[in-house]
């Protein structure tokens, strides 16, 4: 039997184009030969459909997709994952197509229950396994949550599954692609079953699933590796009840991965949302250069424009580097100095100004040309049609080290959950591909340029070290003791984890970031803005 494996991209709720996409895959597998097509989680609906979900128009509107579907599908077995109803209750489910006709549907048993997804708002679980014959081979459904229960798999197996089918939509994060290839090296090691899995690509909102589709032999060795990132159609041999290997791509190493990650992630936001470009405020800086850098790639130069706005401040080697960048990638790029305005501003505010008490260092000045350059750089964007990208990077929106409704305002901060370490190394990185991002850049302290001789470690401690305390914390749920007893000093740890809870408010008003770790500022962190709980 020749199975073919989807690989494709999805968007959420677009009922139309999803099926589609389905519909092609299945005629180009059928063309080549295939008998089986396998697609991932909900790949009818796209994930994550969030509210959609509770929508009863929308879910009889699946339905008639999927029947639709099913009218379209012939010469060959489809298995589909979508939303499906049974007496007013919701299951997330995977059915299997063939000549038209709904052979089987598999209730998804078990409800993954992380950080970040909240299927048990939508879905109830189902109550019993599902295997289906395909060609004369009996295949045991499964989804990827369903393989953390060893017992579930063990009944598929008595049911005589000679093959497990793992339907998926998991996003990316550093590290997901091993983590999810261990957890199947175990599931085909305990049942003695090959392994199919299947997964999701493409950006969706903060989310990007990098796909990585694979098959592992009974012992647990993987015989084919979709590309990541990519949509794409792989396909296997199955008989004699193995599968015959098939020559693969290795995945991208951590760094390499994050940055086609934030990639994707940009150009699906863009593409999905009908936006024609993008628009940068350039500072010379290390975080708009790899922003910018990002963009190009994603999007083409001719898709991304920049805005210099040199303010007293500014260095004259800011102004240097942000125009050779911008050469270098061949993007529009504009220059308005702010200078005037702010004076003006301060002239009309001063007067008041002294009438109001201030508490401790006033950063009234700095955050004001932030909020001068963001105003220019929203009617610019208003008048093009193009989206503002936020440069703002983890390390900065843990601790607060950003303006609101200054550089703090955009449509998408795509570094918003890349800390400042892996910003120099995503840098270093491009510029191995190709020398886009001047030395100079790389070299300089980070600053805001917003006072004089200001650097980013007037105010912050060193990056590595609050990149490390901060990632402990916040990803790793580590306390403060526990960071304390790793030899950082003890001041800095609580001087930290402080600002992080103290800046909630300036989070909750943040654009949307792409997602690359387990835990990012999104829905995975849900803190109150008003804490009561003091370390």
């Amino acid at each position: 039997m020749k199975i073919a494996l989807a690989q494709i991209n999805c968007t959420a709720s677009d009922l139309n184009n999803n099926q589609l996409i389905i519909t092609n895959a299945c005629q180009q597998a059928k063309n080549a030969g295939a008998t089986l097509i396998i697609t991932p989680e909900l790949a009818l609906i796209g994930s994550p459909p969030q509210d959609w979900l509770l929508r009863k128009e929308f879910i009889q509107a699946c339905q008639q997709t999927l029947l639709q579907l099913a009218e379209q599908t012939h010469g060959i077995t489809l298995i589909i994952g979508h939303p499906h109803s049974i007496d007013n209750k919701l299951f997330n489910a995977i059915s299997v197509i063939q000549n038209g006709q709904l052979l089987a549907t598999y209730c998804k048993n078990y409800l993954s229950a992380d950080l970040l997804s909240d299927k048990h708002r939508f879905f109830e679980a189902g109550q019993q396994p599902c295997t289906v014959e395909c060609n004369g081979i009996r295949v045991g459904l499964a989804t990827y949550s369903d393989h953390q229960h060893p017992h579930y798999l063990q009944k598929l197996r008595t049911a005589g599954a000679q093959i497990l089918l793992v339907i998926d939509a998991s996003p990316y994060s550093i590290d997901g692609q091993s983590y999810r290839q261990q957890i199947l090296h175990t599931s085909a090691t305990q049942t003695g079953l090959p392994i199919l899995y299947i997964n999701s690509v493409g950006g969706q909102d903060e989310l990007v699933f990098d796909g990585a589709s694979f098959v592992m032999d009974q012992h647990g060795k993987l015989v084919q590796q979709l590309p990541a990132f990519q949509e794409t159609l792989g396909f296997i041999e199955f008989q004699h009840d193995q599968f015959t290997p098939v020559p693969y791509a290795p995945l991208p190493d951590q760094i390499e991965s994050i940055y086609a990650a934030l990639k994707l992630g940009l150009h699906d936001f863009i593409h999905k949302n009908n936006i024609s470009g993008v628009l940068i405020g350039l500072s010379g800086g290390v975080d708009s250069a790899l922003v910018l850098a990002i963009a190009v790639d994603a999007l083409g130069a001719e898709r991304v424009a920049t805005v210099m706005m040199p303010s007293p401040y500014t260095a004259a080697i800011s102004l240097q580097d942000a125009q050779i960048m911008a050469d270098i990638l061949g993007v529009r790029h504009t220059e308005i100095p702010i200078n005037h305005l702010f004076e003006e501003f301060k002239q009309t505010l001063q007067p008041e100004l002294q009438t109001w008490p201030t508490t401790g260092a006033s950063t009234t000045m700095e955050n004001l040309q932030a909020r001068i350059r963001s105003t220019l750089l929203m009617a610019l964007a208003n008048q093009s049609g193009r989206l503002v990208l936020v440069t703002s990077n983890k390390s900065e929106t843990a601790v607060g080290y950003s303006t609101l409704y200054g550089d703090m305002a955009g449509g998408l901060a795509i570094l918003k959950d890349v800390n400042k370490t892996q910003v120099y190394q995503l840098c270093r990185y491009r510029n191995n591909i190709s020398a886009v991002i001047p030395e100079r850049i790389l070299q300089r302290p980070p600053s805001a340029e917003l006072r004089p001789e200001q650097t980013d470690q007037d105010s912050l401690p060193p990056y590595d070290v609050l990149d490390a305390i901060m990632t402990d914390y916040m990803e790793n749920n580590l306390s403060p003791a526990e960071i304390i007893a790793k030899h950082y000093p003890a001041e800095t740890v609580y001087r930290i984890v402080q600002m992080i809870h103290a800046n909630e408010y300036k989070r909750r008003q943040a654009a949307p970031g792409i997602r690359i770790t387990r835990r990012s500022f999104d829905q995975s962190w849900r803190f109150p803005i008003s804490p009561g709980f003091r370390q």
